[in-house]
């Protein structure tokens, strides 16, 4: 077999691992998404009417806010599913499974690889489930046409990608798994800080820059625009350089972690 063929074989072999676990143990992921179940729910049904009035200056309309708020959760739901690939690693690393692999005649970068196309899946998964709860209680996206839907979709799966190398990267710099979970805490927390729930441009002077010069906000603006049918603007650009510019950050930040523990 090819050094290609043999990678790729060893990849696969840590991706069906990483998922089995998925499997075994679901609470992790479960525990992760419930959080953006519960915002989804809390905002519609409680808060819904009051927002949409604030934020169109019109009449109280629940499902004017819903279609608003979908974007935002959805991109909060991977945020929150690839902090279980922060804990995974490092529990990986601290309970010495990984000095076994070193072992072992493969791939050295196959380890890295299975987290993060495993940790892509689980998060395209709960975003589908997320998706499915929002289509239920009423979100529609009858003016996006099919190839505004497939852009929306590899907007998805793109920032997946790059949380997900970020989180793998944190989860090799912590001591612990209890330290990664603390550490990858931001990638839930900022999307509280965006213009998920409300447009940046409301938010006082002080505090606005701080919702507008970060990776979830263009993210969800375009992933806004694409699924309700209308325009995105420059937040296009901005949301596929911020998944570029962190996937590349965080795999090399990963992997110069992983190799430095293989010395």
């Amino acid at each position: 077999m090819s050094a290609l063929s043999l990678a790729a074989r060893d990849a696969n072999t840590m991706l069906r691992r990483n998922l089995l676990h998925a499997r075994r143990y679901p609470s992790l992921t479960l525990n992760l998404l419930l959080t953006p179940i519960m915002l989804l729910l809390l905002f519609v049904y409680v808060f819904g009417d009051v927002m949409s009035a604030g934020i169109g200056g019109g009449g109280a309309d629940r499902s004017a806010y819903l279609a608003y708020i979908v974007p935002g959760i959805l991109l909060m739901t991977i945020g929150g599913t690839v902090v279980g690939a922060a804990v995974s690693v490092a529990t990986d690393m601290t309970e010495g499974i990984v000095a076994r692999f070193r072992t072992l005649a493969i791939h050295r970068g196959s380890v890295l690889i299975g987290h993060v196309v495993g940790s892509v899946l689980q998060s395209v998964m709960s975003v589908v489930l997320v998706a499915a709860l929002a289509v239920a209680i009423g979100f529609r996206s009858t003016d996006a046409s099919a190839l505004e839907w497939l852009a929306a979709a590899g907007l998805l799966v793109l920032f997946a990608t790059a949380l997900t190398w970020i989180a793998v990267g944190m989860g090799l710099a912590s001591p612990n798994a209890e330290a990664a979970g603390n550490m990858a805490m931001p990638l839930i927390l900022l999307p509280l800080i965006s213009s998920a729930f409300i447009p940046a441009e409301t938010m006082p002077g002080w505090f606005r820059p701080i919702a507008e010069y970060q990776p979830f906000t263009p993210a969800i603006e375009t992933l806004r625009g694409l699924l309700l049918g209308t325009g995105i603007g420059n937040d296009g650009w901005l949301a596929v350089s911020w998944c570029l510019a962190l996937a590349v950050l965080g795999y090399f930040w990963s992997t110069a972690l992983f190799n430095r523990e293989r010395g």
